[in-house]
Order: C-alpha cells, then sequence, then structure tokens
C-alpha cells in the first residue's frame, strides 16, 4: 500500500567541489548544488567566507536599445557578520555605498569581455552569506562572478581573476588580512586575464609608481595561478556557448556613408566645443536619413557612433592629432579659483577645458560623521566626499533624481584620493563633507572634482599634509598591442571613442588614488607604465601652476561661519561627572555656554561652538569639574541656596560647598540675604575639606588675598 506522504531523498549528481590555495589560504568552489536554474552559478569559499555567484540571461534580445544590457548586483547579507540591520523594518534595503562600490569593482572588468552587439539582458548576482573579515567578500566575488559566467552557456571571452594587493612595512601583501589593510599603504584591486591588466582600482598613502607597477606585477602572477584552477574547471564542466544575433549594419550601406559623409564630419569634428561639434553633426545625421529612410532611430545613432570613432582614432593613429588641435600631452586651459560663496566655510572652483567643479567644504563636530551599516571595514566616515552630475552640466533638460552609480563611484574616487592628506582626528578633530558638484561637464569631471576639493579644503583651513591633483589618460589602440597611442586630458568625445580612461590623482610626493576603464581586454605593462610616467607629469604642472597660484597653503583661520572645536582629556573615571545624574551636569554646561559637547569613551571631549568665549567658558567649566579642588585655591562660583547660617556656592556644576555666614564678609553680616542673592556670582577661597569631603569656603579671606596680590 503506498503512503499517502512520502517522498525520495534529494540527491545532487552535479554537485562538484575543487579545491586550491589563493594568496595562502584555501579557496573552494562548488557548484551543482544550489541555483540550478540559473545559466550559471558557484558558491565560493574562500577562508570562511561565503559568496554565491549567479549569472543568468534573457533568451531573447531586447528590443531597441543600442547598448549591451548587463546588470551586476553585489548583495551584502548582514547576517553573514552576525549582525541585525540598523533600518526600522529591520532588513536589507536598497544597495548601501558599499555594495554599489564593490558592484562596479566587478562590473568594469567583466563587461568588455562579453560581445559589444550583445541585446540579452544578462544580470550578475554575488551574494555575501558568511564574512571572514580577513578573506575580502569582494575578491571571492569577482572570482566567483567569473567563474559563473565562464561557465556558463552565456558568450564570454573569459574568464578573468581578481586579487587584493597591500603594501605593509615596505612589503608587497597579497589578499591583505583585516590587520594588515589597517597598517597598508596601499588598497588595489586587480582584475586580469592570463596576458593582460582589465582593471585597476586604488587608494594609496603616497606610494610611488615604481611601488605601484611591482604590485600590480605581483598581483598578476597570483591571478594567473588562480586562472589555471579556473580554466581546469571551465574544460571540466563548462557548458557550450550559445549563439546570438549580432547587431549589424549592412556593409555595403556603411561603406557609401563613409565615402559620402567621412569628409564632413571631420570637419565637424574638428573644435574644442561639445555644442559646436553636436551641432555641425546635426545636418549631417539628417542628410543619411533622407537618403536611408530605411533606418530607425537606432541604426542613426550606430552610424553617427561608427562615424565620429572613425575620425578620432584615425586621426590620433595615423596623424598624432586630437579633435581640438592640442598636443598629444597638452592640457586643455585651466583655471583654479578659492573663495567662490562667502558663507560657506570653504569652496574651490577648478576649470579644465569645458569641464568645470565646484566643491564645498563643510565643517562639523566628530558626531556628524556617518554611520556605515555595512559588511565595510569602516563603521564611521568622518570625512565624506559627495559628487553630483546635475543635467545641466551636458546641457540635458532632465531633473535630478538623487546619486546614481555613476555618482557613488566618482564620490567615493575622490574620497579615496584625498584620504590619505586628510589630518587626524587628533590633529584636526572635525567631521569633513566635501560636496562636488560638476558645473559643466567635457570629459574628466571626477579628477577635475579632485582638484576643486583640495582647493576647497585649503580654502576652509583644513590642514592637509599636501595637496592633491588628479588626471585622465586616454588609449587608442591598433592592430597589435605595440600599435598604441596614449593621450593626456581627455575630453568627452576622446573618451566615448577610445579604449581605456586611465585616472591617477596624487601629489608630489606619490600616487594617491587610480580607477581604470577598459573598452579592450586589457592592457600591457607598457602601456600603464607609459600612463603612469604621463600622469605623474600632468600632475605636476597642475599643481604647481595652477592650484598652488590660487592658494599657496591651507588658511590659518577658520571661515567666521565654521564652528570651533576645543578638544580636552579627561580621566576616564571623571566622565560620569562631567555628564551628571541623568546628563544634569553636561545639559547645564551646554546652555550656559551655548556650544555643543560630545564625550568619548577614551576620555575625549570635543567642544564645538561659534563663539570662543563660549568654548572657553565650557572648557573652564569641565576643567573646574574634573580637577580636584585644592585647599588655598581662589574660585569663581555662583550662589545657589541661602540658610541661616551661610550661603552655598557651586564653583562647578555638580561642585557645591558652604561659607559660613561668618566668612562671608569682613564685616558683621546679622542676615545671609542682606548680602547675597540666589545667583550671585562670587570669588571663594577654599578654606579646607572636612573629613566627609564637605568643602568649606570664605569670601571674606578671597578679598583680602586679592587685596594682597
Amino acid at each position: 500500500m503506498a503512503l499517502e506522504f512520502a517522498s525520495r531523498k534529494a540527491t545532487f549528481p552535479n554537485y562538484r567541489k575543487f579545491e586550491t590555495t589563493f594568496a595562502g589560504r584555501p579557496f573552494v568552489v562548488e557548484t551543482g548544488k544550489l541555483c540550478g536554474l540559473a545559466n550559471g552559478s558557484a558558491m565560493i569559499r574562500y577562508g570562511e567566507t561565503c559568496v554565491l555567484c549567479n549569472v543568468t540571461m534573457s533568451e531573447k534580445p531586447r528590443e531597441g536599445v543600442d547598448f549591451f544590457p548587463l546588470s551586476v548586483e553585489f548583495e551584502e547579507k548582514l547576517y553573514a557578520a552576525g549582525r541585525i540591520p540598523g533600518s526600522f523594518m529591520r532588513r536589507e534595503g536598497r544597495p548601501g555605498e558599499h555594495a554599489i562600490l564593490s558592484s562596479r569593482v566587478v562590473d568594469r572588468p567583466i563587461r568588455p569581455l562579453f560581445p559589444k552587439d550583445m541585446r540579452n539582458d544578462v544580470c550578475v548576482t554575488m551574494t555575501v552569506m558568511s564574512l571572514d573579515p580577513d578573506c575580502s567578500p569582494e575578491i571571492a566575488g569577482m572570482n566567483g562572478a567569473s567563474l559563473a559566467i565562464a561557465m556558463s552557456d552565456i558568450p564570454w571571452n573569459g574568464p578573468i581573476g581578481g586579487v587584493a594587493v597591500g603594501y605593509v612595512d615596505g612589503e608587497i601583501v597579497l589578499n591583505p588580512t583585516k590587520e594588515q589593510r589597517e597598517r597598508s599603504d596601499l588598497a588595489l584591486t586587480l582584475a586580469a586575464s592570463m596576458e593582460k591588466i582589465v582593471m585597476i582600482e586604488a587608494g594609496a598613502n603616497e606610494v610611488t609608481e615604481e611601488v605601484m607597477m611591482d604590485a600590480i606585477k605581483a598581483g598578476h602572477e597570483e591571478i594567473k595561478k588562480l586562472l589555471t584552477f579556473m580554466n581546469g574547471i571551465v574544460a571540466e564542466i563548462g557548458k557550450p556557448k550559445k549563439n546570438f544575433t549580432p547587431v549589424e549594419l549592412d556593409h555595403a550601406l556603411l561603406a557609401d556613408v563613409y565615402a559620402k559623409h567621412l569628409e564632413d564630419v571631420k570637419a565637424a569634428m574638428n573644435t574644442d566645443d561639445k555644442n559646436v561639434r553636436d551641432a555641425a553633426m546635426l545636418p549631417i545625421m539628417d542628410a543619411i536619413a533622407e537618403e536611408h529612410p530605411e533606418l530607425n532611430a537606432a541604426d542613426l545613432d550606430l552610424i553617427s557612433y561608427k562615424l565620429q570613432k572613425k575620425v578620432v582614432r584615425t586621426w590620433l593613429l595615423e596623424e598624432g592629432k586630437r579633435v581640438d588641435g592640442r598636443g598629444i600631452n597638452e592640457i586643455r586651459p585651466l583655471a583654479a579659483e578659492v573663495g567662490v560663496l562667502p558663507r560657506v566655510h570653504g569652496s574651490g572652483l577648478f576649470t579644465r577645458g569645458q569641464t568645470q567643479a565646484l566643491t564645498i567644504c563643510t565643517l562639523g563636530s566628530t558626531k556628524d560623521a556617518q554611520m556605515m551599516d555595512d559588511l565595510s571595514d569602516t563603521p564611521l566616515k568622518r570625512y565624506i566626499h559627495h559628487y553630483n552630475f546635475p543635467g545641466f552640466s551636458v546641457g540635458e533638460a532632465k531633473t535630478s533624481r538623487g546619486p546614481g552609480r555613476r555618482e557613488i563611484g566618482h564620490g567615493a574616487l575622490g574620497e579615496r584620493a584625498l584620504l590619505p592628506v586628510i589630518p587626524s582626528e587628533e590633529e584636526f578633530p572635525y567631521a569633513i563633507r566635501l560636496v562636488s558638484d560638476i558645473l559643466s561637464s567635457n570629459g574628466s569631471t571626477s579628477q577635475a572634482s579632485i582638484c576643486g576639493s583640495t582647493l576647497s579644503l585649503m580654502a576652509a583651513g583644513v590642514t592637509i599634509k599636501r595637496p592633491v591633483a588628479g588626471i585622465y589618460v586616454g588609449l587608442v589602440t591598433g592592430e597589435n598591442d605595440d600599435d598604441f597611442i596614449e593621450i593626456t586630458d581627455i575630453q568627452g568625445v576622446e573618451d566615448f571613442f577610445g579604449d581605456m580612461d586611465f585616472k591617477v590623482a596624487g601629489t608630489s610626493e606619490g600616487i594617491t588614488a587610480i580607477q581604470m576603464d577598459m573598452k579592450i581586454h586589457g592592457l600591457t605593462f607598457p602601456m600603464i607604465e607609459q600612463a603612469f610616467a604621463q600622469t605623474g607629469r600632468a600632475r605636476d604642472y597642475i599643481l604647481n601652476e595652477v592650484m598652488l597660484k590660487a592658494i599657496a597653503e591651507p588658511r590659518k583661520e577658520l571661515s567666521p561661519y565654521a564652528p570651533k572645536i576645543a578638544q580636552m582629556q579627561i580621566d576616564v573615571e571623571k566622565i560620569a561627572e562631567v555628564i551628571g545624574a541623568r546628563g544634569k551636569v553636561i545639559k547645564k554646561i551646554v546652555e550656559e555656554s551655548g556650544c555643543e559637547i560630545d564625550t568619548e569613551d577614551d576620555g575625549t571631549i570635543y567642544i564645538k561652538g561659534i563663539d570662543p568665549a563660549g568654548i572657553q567658558m565650557a572648557k573652564d567649566m569641565i576643567t573646574a569639574i574634573v580637577s580636584d579642588p585644592e585647599p588655598g585655591t581662589i574660585y569663581q562660583g555662583t550662589i545657589t541656596r541661602l540658610m541661616t547660617f551661610g550661603a552655598f556656592v557651586e564653583i562647578a556644576p555638580g561642585k557645591e560647598g558652604l561659607i559660613h555666614i561668618s566668612k562671608i564678609s569682613n564685616k558683621r553680616v546679622a542676615k545671609v540675604e542682606d548680602v547675597l542673592a540666589v545667583g550671585d556670582k562670587v570669588s571663594v577661597k577654599l578654606m579646607e575639606i572636612d573629613k566627609q569631603g564637605r568643602l568649606n569656603f570664605s569670601m571674606k579671606d578671597a578679598m583680602e588675598a586679592e587685596e594682597n596680590k
């Protein structure tokens, strides 16, 4: 008789487990058990970090688009770190900045390896399910995503591998631990194929180009070992790749368009003004549309793209000519200005050609630091950098919908570039927020924002270690790896039609940040070395010839509209006395001084106010609270109570003692209220502290001491 409820035991016949060592730690790939309906799936275990990586592709191409619809998602589950989300709903919501930045780091190296004319939706998802602080989930996710795509049936020219590289105590470290990351002078994320470097993302404490190249080469060697392991998995269990229908224009039609209109396009492109260029292209495209009525809007956009791309790349490779007539290493006209806005704490305006960035610096107390509810190493950010890219900056009639991934990415790049020169909290006890508003955009906005940010910091009086400048280098390649040209300070059209933008920021002493975006399959080491050389020379020129002539050093005084913050250090055991029961004491200090008071667990106290006199009052009050009263010392106090036998005086919040009626005056006092009233400010001398700890004061002795001075 059959059972009413029954089931067979689930089995996973396709389950496979592969193991290797990656940067000295176990790296395990599991596939065939989880997520069986995805095109490709892999669970990556790196140490005790677990990241589930999946990739899916739509069956049919998306209609009416002229781009490859790829989405990359990095999902942070706070349960991975044994934490409950801090939101009201206590669940993960929209991706935070750390997750978005991690998505971008994976997106950039994998995107160029898909067929450029594929129009099927592809979604890559990395879910952090367990977090080992010593084993980066970003690196595990990047390698897992690469392997999942490579094993899948989705067309892709991978795999690639990724590694983190640090520089600790003068030594290069691969995939540094949490403790090593905290001490490292370099935070480099590298992605590469067997032959080439496909992505560089770095923050650095003014490291040299030589150290950076050594780190890149060391990272590449480790990646090649991992790729050998990954290629073995793909060879064993990888699926055959699907066919797709490429989006192509008729070759004869394209040749006809080139023959009739290429010279007109050359004339239209020969300008440094993007508005002039765009206007000149309109009648050309109208003529092509009339000649070929069968073409739709997407076809015409593609033809426009191909025409302009051909002109830009041919000029550069064959003639060494740029669209605006500049030399290969010539920077567009530059301008720098500080103090643009009168009431803000600091402002800096930086202009490079038609690109213009205005950065505002705002100072606040340490409690204004941003709390991070994510899986990053940083629970609090004292220095915050935001980047805004409004529609009017490119002449578009669109409203702002809040920061997108691009804005978050560029803000993070600016933050990374300037962080090494930001003074410590001990040196400068402020929270710092920079907002870079792009006023006009024609390429290189992120690096312009870095220059503008340096200006605003110096204008605000932030004692930065050294000024920072940033610059782009572009790349156009020919038929082979030796046939290439790199151009300094690329404008928008060169970025759009080129193969790379290589962003490097730094000081006169070394590099502080790198971000490299690729449209081809990677860079050789000579390409990277040349990029470092060109950006280094350009950076020094911008610093010395433009920025430092606008403001030579940080201002000595803060803006009169900026808060003034004083820092005190007290005994930890005295913190309770400063706060008082139910916060009574600290509330009184705040009320009387007009300042904000923040206390830290280590005994550090921050006093924030606009009026220096109020700050000094708060300091004096706190000093009086934490200082043990000494007999013979004269104090300033306030009468709090009147009694028949004397009056009580408070020399500091929570510290009160008696003035006996006989100690009020040199003359006989019949009634205390005849001489004193509650609220009177008086000078008193501490005569003694009795066995019960009570304070006994004398106004009479204080007056005599003052007279004898």
